[in-house]
């Protein structure tokens, strides 16, 4: 299959490799259908590319290689999924990470808006986490 970007032109994509998210991205509930796919060879950052919209695309990068102490709930998130067969490998998480032009030492991720994901069933929910001494500008420089 096939899919426009604004950001990387036309890409191929093998339709098993579509996520599909049933509640979006927060701000994006109408998108619900994104491929993950890696910035660089070696990189820590992917890009979250929406299938539905050409221009809406996310950094998110594994928030354990900047916060290795990184402590996430997600039996909620996965039973809210109907994962209840879901075993620690099928689940992946995921951090938006904001990274301002011209400035990577201003880089941030939000920590209290992951994504799981269920690479099994290639299904996502972006969680909430309330009451946490995280933040939703957490700062990546120098961290990793």
């Amino acid at each position: 299959m096939k899919i426009i970007t604004t950001r990387f032109g036309t890409i191929s994509v093998n339709k098993n490799k579509i996520i599909h998210m049933p509640s979006g991205m927060f701000g994006f509930s109408e998108k619900k259908r994104f491929v993950l796919f890696r910035h660089k060879e070696n990189s820590p950052f992917f890009w979250y590319q929406s299938v539905d919209d050409p221009s809406l695309a996310f950094v998110v990068t594994n928030p354990f290689l900047f916060v290795p102490d990184y402590n996430v709930e997600v039996d909620d998130a996965a039973k809210a999924m109907s994962w209840n067969d879901a075993v620690d490998s099928d689940l992946e998480l995921y951090v938006v990470a904001n990274i301002p032009k011209g400035e990577p030492d201003k880089m941030t991720a939000n920590l209290i808006g992951p994504i799981l994901i269920n690479i099994k069933k290639r299904q996502a929910v972006q969680m909430v986490i309330s009451n946490s001494p995280y933040s939703h500008k957490f700062p990546l420089a120098g961290r990793k």
